[in-house]
């Protein structure tokens, strides 16, 4: 247990987590070890139950409990995250990785593993997609089994439609078609892998969503000059970083995959160079750093970011330190921001907003439409053109009007 204990220290210490974290986390994990010892246990044997059956234990006592008798969620939740990081230390990971009990689920994993390799080698597909279209066929494969059609090769139309119903009817057209053409890629890899008979990707039927019927959300100039002015004054580490995202976000349009996947290397002062990684056409592209977002990413790096040995540019705030994980991650800081500048956009509220916004800058300053695209990471004008719906007090200025006394 002592050295368990000691290589908790470590951990933390390389993690550079506060000294109060560090103690109060390593007090944690010794009363769970000591509890391990009464029942005489081993960690390398702990399995999820026995946790949970301790944590249940802790929240029954007095100890865990405010004057009211009621259970403090703020020492459970220390308690839960310090075994639980005591023990990704011990097994690798946690919970611990289990090889499957059956034939059935490593035939399955097998069949989604294939296709992941089929969609990186013959495809070229990104990474984000390929992770959405294999958590779509689990989630097929997972139905089948549970509603007894265990052999793909006797899959039928019939199942492909019940499928569709059952997934696509709580959730927005949109999204069932986005669905459809997930489930339409793996049924295409089982023909082509001989695993079914005939093609069943055809047999795919989802709702019809028509070229430009919707308008995307932007926000308006005031409000992202009264964001970007209630950002600037917080003069915080969050506060220096966040500036740093939403100036990115403002001046170029990028996605927010985009700005998490920026390093430190990738920002060349001496060129004055923004080097960018378009994550959905895995093109790269050089871009003018201008002053403004240039000196924003200063003063982060100078004054807000954490000494840390990651080349990520952009970090957590709290340890561990690490990049941001997915672009998703960016929705909470800007919905954040935006929130605290006491806008509430009516469409999107995140990173993608201030795209759209850029996008119809541009359009508004002339600028062609091929050089927006390139600007954006566009692969094809038809992407970009999207974007004329946005401009419509410009569409207004140029419609023409209908002369009188002529029939409509």
């Amino acid at each position: 247990n002592s050295l368990w204990l000691t290589r908790l220290a470590d951990h933390l210490e390389n993690e550079r987590y506060s000294r109060c974290v560090a103690q109060n986390y390593s007090a944690a994990v010794r009363r769970f070890l000591a509890h391990l010892e009464r029942r005489r246990l081993v960690v390398e044997s702990v399995q999820l139950p026995d946790v949970e059956h301790y944590l249940t234990a802790l929240r029954l006592s007095r100890k865990f409990r405010d004057r009211r008798g009621r259970a403090t969620t703020g020492l459970r939740r220390l308690h839960r995250s310090a075994i639980h990081m005591l023990l990704r230390l011990v097994h690798g990971a946690w919970p611990a990785v289990k090889t499957p009990p059956t034939a059935r689920e490593l035939l399955l994993r097998q069949i989604v593993s294939e296709y992941d390799t089929w969609m990186s080698e013959l495809r070229g597909l990104a990474a984000e997609t390929r992770a959405d279209r294999c958590a779509e066929a689990r989630r097929f494969l997972k139905w089948l089994e549970e509603n007894g059609k265990d052999q793909l090769a006797a899959i039928a139309v019939a199942d492909i439609d019940a499928y569709v119903r059952t997934h696509g009817a709580p959730v927005r057209r949109t999204t069932c078609k986005a669905m459809t053409i997930r489930l339409r890629s793996f049924l295409r890899h089982l023909h082509l892998s001989g695993r079914t008979n005939r093609d069943l990707s055809t047999a795919v039927i989802g709702p019809t969503l028509y070229a430009f019927e919707g308008i995307p959300s932007a926000l308006q100039t005031e409000d992202i000059k009264k964001v970007l002015q209630a950002t600037r004054r917080d003069r915080s580490p969050i506060g220096r970083r966040d500036y740093a995202i939403l100036m990115l976000l403002t001046t170029y349009g990028l996605r927010a995959g985009e700005i998490t996947k920026l390093r430190v290397e990738d920002v060349d002062w001496k060129r004055s160079v923004l080097r960018v990684r378009h994550s959905k056409t895995r093109a790269h592209s050089e871009l003018p750093l201008l002053p403004e977002p240039g000196n924003a990413i200063l003063n982060y790096l100078r004054h807000g970011r954490p000494h840390t040995t990651v080349r990520e540019l952009f970090m957590r705030s709290r340890a561990p330190y690490r990049g941001f994980a997915t672009g998703s991650s960016l929705y909470t800081p800007i919905g954040r921001r935006l929130a605290a500048a006491g806008i509430s956009p009516q469409g999107k509220k995140g990173p993608h907003a201030f795209r759209h916004a850029r996008a119809v800058s541009l359009l508004r300053s002339a600028i062609p439409l091929k050089l927006i695209g390139d600007v954006l990471g566009h692969r094809s004008v038809d992407s970009t053109a999207v974007y004329l719906k946005l401009a419509t007090e410009d569409l207004r200025a140029v419609a023409l009007e209908i002369p009188t006394g002529v029939p409509t």
